[in-house]
């Protein structure tokens, strides 16, 4: 089987004309190379030219302004043209000419008449003045070059336009993901401390206090705390008898002042000093607050009665202390009623940290939240029951 190609065979697309060319009478008329005014019959006539047979050859790639017209209804129809000379046989004179710059309303009154006279129907001036009236063409089609025109900043700025609005989706993506996942899956205590058991040491009698040690320092069992100055006046007071309140004699012990010294009780972490050196502190004022070494500091936190399920001893929860970076973790151990009278009161728990808290933290608000969203963990634990 023979299945070479024929390289001399044409397609008929390729070799077909551009536009069909019909014999319509018209005239037209033109100024010649010396400027004098010519008027020939036009042999045919297409949408794109026309040909005609010149009296004096037409130089080719010349362009001439000329006047096209036709008989319509016995009416004269004439049309302004410009046209290019493509094609001049000397011998005969037969030209060929192309229209240039036609404007849309000659172009559609051209394709009207070549229409209705190929089809066979009678060209009416109605029809002309119909077919000028209405919109024949429509808009052109973009052209999607995937931004070849534009430049090399023109495609860095829309690079960067795009990236920056994707990276706003993104973010915006992730805020409504976070709030909504903190709406359903987080629960908030209402407010925390750090609560450790504290030791008061008070004032045994009237009078002006010393402190001999800093706050946050320590300071073992039996050793002195603060020095106190007080009247011996105050001290005897209720002791004595009408003969020893003379005047005299009360003068001279007012005069007097008796100093004492406070020790610490415990093992202990000063906490804070509640009265500053050289103020006068009544007697059973507390003076100092300690913390005993050995006590490991607790979470006390206050959540909603609404959140009873989610905050039930053995719960895992993450608290982070004012002051601090870090987020630690903990478990409650407790819960209870802040009045058992009361059945919508708020509930307290207590957490027991999973590292021990320094004691200078005491007293410090802490922020508690119980997290019973999937985690990484259960993540993974789904997947490995699954065999993945």
């Amino acid at each position: 089987m023979n299945t070479a190609v024929n390289v001399n065979v044409v397609h008929e697309s390729e070799a077909q004309r551009q536009h069909a060319r019909v014999r319509i009478p018209a005239k037209l008329r033109y100024l010649d190379g010396n400027r004098e005014p010519q008027e020939v019959k036009v042999d045919d006539l297409s949408a794109g030219g026309l040909s005609f047979h010149a009296k004096q050859a037409l130089p080719i790639g010349e362009a001439r302004r000329g006047r096209l017209q036709f008989v319509v209804d016995n009416l004269g129809l004439s049309m302004d043209i410009e046209f290019l000379v493509r094609a001049s046989d000397s011998s005969t004179g037969r030209t060929g000419a192309e229209f240039q710059n036609l404007e849309q309303r000659d172009i559609a009154t051209l394709r009207h008449i070549i229409t209705s006279h190929l089809s066979g129907e009678l060209i009416t001036a109605g029809d002309v003045l119909s077919t000028l009236q209405r919109d024949n063409f429509t808009k052109a089609r973009k052209q999607k070059d995937g931004g070849s025109g534009l430049s090399a900043f023109g495609r860095l700025r829309a690079v960067t336009v795009t990236l920056g609005v994707f990276v706003v989706g993104i973010a915006a993506f992730g805020f409504v993901a976070k709030s909504l996942y903190g709406m359903y899956f987080i629960s908030h205590a209402e407010a925390g401390v750090v609560a450790v058991p504290t030791t008061t040491v008070t004032m045994p009698r009237d009078g002006t206090v010393k402190s001999l040690v800093e706050s946050g320092g320590q300071i073992v069992k039996g050793a002195p705390l603060a020095s106190f100055s007080t009247s011996m006046l105050d001290m005897l007071k209720g002791h004595l008898d009408d003969s020893q309140l003379e005047p005299a004699k009360v003068e001279e012990l007012f005069g007097k002042q008796l100093a004492g010294t406070l020790t610490s009780p415990c093992d202990c972490v000063v906490a804070r000093q509640l009265v500053d050196d050289g103020q006068y502190a009544s007697k059973g004022q507390a003076i100092f607050q300690l913390i005993p070494r050995t006590t490991n500091p607790m979470v006390e936190a206050r959540f909603s009665y609404r959140q009873f399920d989610e905050v039930k001893p053995g719960t895992r929860v993450n608290f982070q202390v004012a002051g601090e970076d870090e987020v630690r973790t903990g478990q409650i151990v407790s819960s209870a009623s802040l009045n058992s009278e009361d059945l919508a009161a708020d509930i307290r728990v207590q957490i027991k940290p999973d590292g021990a808290l320094p004691a200078e933290l005491a007293g410090r608000p802490a922020a508690v939240n119980s997290d019973r969203g999937p985690s990484l963990d259960w993540l993974i634990s789904k997947a490995a029951a699954r065999g993945l």
